[in-house]
């Protein structure tokens, strides 16, 4: 069973992979299809010019195995999609796609039945004088046909174009272009059809001209015409007797999951939805109408449905390679699966990650800190004093022009630092030092840090003194340790942070610099762990609320005696804080 449930992951991949290959090759087919049509718009000549390479193309033996291949592939994928679906509602976008993809066939198969089969076994030729004669003028109403069939196949090929290129990071700038291409084309192709048949139509009341054409196409007599309906009806026949056999396995597959094990699933909120053993998470979610996104519609590819098992995970198939790739791109660690990938086979606990109206977004490759995991960081608290004087008597926009200059200050000093800038609260600025380098590598940087703002608050000082009462002054609080690191927040206000006792240390000591009087109060741990004497700098033993044993720490007046090299008194051994890049 655990080796089944891996090939049954990789046999999914392969679909998917199929089904693109076989959709790009038709939706190449329409787009060439449509600019030959759209040469109508300049002349007949142009479109029968258009008309050498086109046919050159698809009618060669590769192409023709290739368009072929491609339609009957992708019509059995349809119908395997169309018993595959457990439900029909939510995801309106794949349904109308998979919808409008079944409908071509029987729209287009008196259409290929003329051209290609009456081509091969009746030396019947059409050239686009006799098509637009027998579709404007002969009968219209097949012409209205194969113009709605065309815009439906343009149609669901944009639909599934676009599921595709929408996780990639670059569809956003590109979607404009993509867009503007799928209105246009297709109607430049239906007007420079419309133009060929009016000038055909002025041409066709020379019936010498006409008889001529008709000749030269090799039009079908009564009984060759009579055998083309034939295979048409018997094709007709064949296909809706294909989509009754889908459906009716679709009602043996429920009688027989019915009978089999029933798992159960538990959400968050307490619910419980029983399913039967083999269904996946995401299946299971949407039919018992739980709110769960899948901006992929459960394909493996966007990441959006993945869950947390909290409980019933030993009991659980491995991932397959899929699967694994996709929870890679997002860092995620073994707690976490795809809903749409895992099919359980005994009672679970889940999780979901993303919110139920999550966008392709949240499907890019992030930080590898989305799923959240331990660090031992360095993190710097710094806050304005006195900030509320110098706000009173000043209109708000001086205020927000004033705040962003600090803001600017501050993070442009923690960046150049090596430090990542995670929250501007106020007028309070959170950093977080060491996410992607060794513990004393980040404790150095955020020492480093606190030195380049206390440097550009006198630059930013002596560039507004015109404009403040009194200078700015800080307060900086920096302390190291173990912290939970992730990202968090919602939708688009998430952002790597950290929780935990580190955060609220560094928060305490951020507020002793207005008990001692002081620019900085750091942690030895800090100091410790970068390899910096700090013995210079006065120290004192606090205690912490919610913490048993007292913290050490130093009291520096000014950040800037730290020195860009480290403190004056650091021994010949100590590591030097570098200085900012």
């Amino acid at each position: 069973m655990a080796d089944a449930k891996p090939r049954a992951g990789r046999n999914q991949a392969m679909v998917r992979k199929v089904r693109l290959t076989t959709g790009i090759i038709l939706f190449t087919y329409l787009t060439t299809h449509y600019l030959n049509h759209a040469l109508g718009n300049i002349s007949l000549d142009a479109m029968e010019l258009g008309r050498a390479p086109f046919e050159l193309l698809w009618r060669s033996w590769i192409g023709t195995l290739a368009l072929y291949g491609a339609i009957l592939i992708h019509l059995g994928l349809g119908l395997w999609a169309l018993y595959e679906r457990r439900y029909f509602h939510v995801t309106t976008g794949q349904v109308v796609q998979l919808v409008l993809g079944l409908s071509v066939p029987p729209l287009i198969m008196g259409h290929v039945l003329a051209t290609r089969v009456g081509a091969a076994f009746f030396d019947m030729q059409l050239h686009y004088p006799q098509e637009l004669w027998t579709f404007w003028i002969n009968n219209p109403m097949r012409g209205l046909e194969q113009a709605v069939v065309l815009v439906i196949a343009w149609i669901h090929g944009c639909i599934g174009l676009y599921y595709w290129l929408r996780l990639r990071r670059f569809f956003p700038a590109i979607a404009p272009m993509l867009f503007a291409g799928a209105i246009l084309l297709p109607i430049l192709a239906l007007l420079g059809f419309a133009q060929g048949a009016r000038r055909l139509a002025a041409m066709a009341d020379d019936p010498v001209w006409l008889l001529d054409q008709l000749q030269r196409s090799h039009a079908l007599d009564r009984a060759a015409n009579a055998r083309l309906s034939a295979i048409e009806d018997a094709l007709w026949w064949a296909y809706f007797a294909a989509i009754a056999l889908v459906v009716a396995a679709r009602g043996v597959r429920i009688l027989v999951e019915r009978r089999r094990h029933i798992i159960r699933i538990t959400y968050p909120d307490g619910r419980i939805v029983r399913a039967p053993a083999g269904m996946s998470v995401l299946d299971a979610s949407r039919l018992a109408r739980v709110p769960h996104a899948s901006v992929c519609g459960g394909r493996g590819r966007c990441s959006t449905c993945r869950i947390r098992i909290m409980s019933g995970l030993e009991q659980q198939a491995p991932p397959g390679a899929a699967e694994r790739a996709v929870l890679a791109r997002v860092g995620a660690d073994r707690h976490t699966r795809l809903a749409c990938q895992l099919k359980p086979d005994g009672d679970i606990t889940i999780v979901p990650l993303v919110p139920a109206n999550a966008g392709a977004a949240e499907g890019y490759a992030t930080s590898r800190y989305r799923a959240g995991q331990e660090r031992f960081v360095a993190i710097l608290f710094t806050d304005i004093r006195g900030s509320t004087p110098i706000a009173e008597k000043r209109l708000p926009y001086d205020i927000v022009f004033l705040l962003n200059r600090f803001f600017e200050t501050i993070g442009s000093a923690v960046l150049e630092s090596g430090g990542f800038p995670n929250q501007f609260i106020g007028d309070s600025v959170m950093a977080l030092f060491g996410l992607e380098v060794p513990p004393e590598q980040g404790c150095r940087q955020a020492l480093a840090a606190a030195h380049a703002i206390a440097i550009k608050l006198d630059e930013l000082n002596q560039l507004l003194k015109d404009d403040l009462p009194v200078p700015l002054r800080i307060g900086i609080g920096i302390h190291a340790g173990t912290a939970i690191v992730g990202e968090m927040g919602y939708r688009e206000t998430s952002t790597i942070t950290a929780v935990g006792d580190p955060v609220h240390v560094a928060a305490r000591l951020q507020e002793l610099t207005k008990t001692y009087k002081c620019q900085l109060v750091v942690s030895d741990a800090v100091g410790e762990q970068a390899g910096i004497d700090l013995g210079r700098f006065e120290r004192h033993e606090i205690q912490v609320r919610g913490r048993q044993e007292p913290l050490s720490i130093r009291i520096i007046a000014d950040a800037s005696e730290l020195g860009p090299a480290g403190p004056a008194a650091a021994t010949e051994t100590s590591a030097p804080i570098p200085a900012p890049a």
